[in-house]
């Protein structure tokens, strides 16, 4: 994404997020982005014939759509931790339910969890009183903190980095016919990319943003 010139909201989004990914590793309180995608489930519409000694393996080039599904990306940067999930649709109740499922477990124990994300009207707070009764949507909002990047600022959401590379070595070139084995192929991808603990050192920071997209900063008038 190429960042507009001259938008403050833009600046102070961006500074926000590059503050966030400045910070020392906390247990108490983990950075967490997240990013989404949707993708298109196709069916072969001929049997493959298997790849030999002297020949790769031979897929027709006919398809047949199969619907689509959701991918959720979860992943904090510091620990080299990623999970990758698959729902059917891409809701308000299916995000809150992903970030739900993670306070309950991986989280259960932190104070509060800062979650980068992308400003898509199903990131919110009100997501999760669509999901659950006030009380229990109440006590889950409590545990976050959330930290939003600036529209057109994608590239900001080191989750959206792990989604390309995950679509690159686990998803092209490949087709998938219902959710069940796409989700069998990217627990696989997300089990051994977590095996290396793999973190990520975010190196971009606010002064180098000051300087390098000086241009998206308002001129102060004198």
């Amino acid at each position: 994404m190429i960042p507009p010139e001259s938008d403050a909201e833009f600046a102070a989004s961006m500074e926000e997020v590059l503050d966030v990914y400045a910070r020392p590793y906390d247990p108490r309180y983990p950075v967490v982005c997240m990013d989404e995608q949707p993708i298109q489930l196709l069916r072969e519409s001929r049997l493959p014939i298997a790849g030999t000694k002297t020949h790769p393996r031979r897929v027709d080039y006919e398809y047949e759509r199969a619907g689509t599904a959701s991918i959720f990306m979860f992943c904090e940067p510091l620990s080299g931790w990623r999970q990758v999930s698959v729902r059917t649709r891409r809701t308000k109740v299916a995000w809150a339910q992903e970030v739900a499922a993670l306070l309950r477990t991986r989280y259960a124990l932190v104070e509060k969890v800062l979650l980068v994300s992308d400003n898509l009207n199903t990131h919110t707070k009100g997501a999760f009183y669509e999901t659950f009764e006030p009380q229990e949507a109440r006590a889950l909002v409590r545990r976050l903190e959330f930290c939003h990047t600036p529209k057109h600022g994608s590239w900001l959401n080191i989750a959206e980095n792990e989604l390309s590379a995950m679509t690159r070595q686990c998803l092209t070139g490949r087709r998938f016919a219902t959710v069940e084995e796409l989700r069998v192929e990217t627990t696989a991808w997300h089990d051994l990319s977590n095996g290396k603990q793999r973190g990520v050192e975010w190196q971009f920071k606010v002064d180098d943003a000051r300087i390098k997209l000086k241009s998206v900063y308002p001129k102060l008038e004198m």
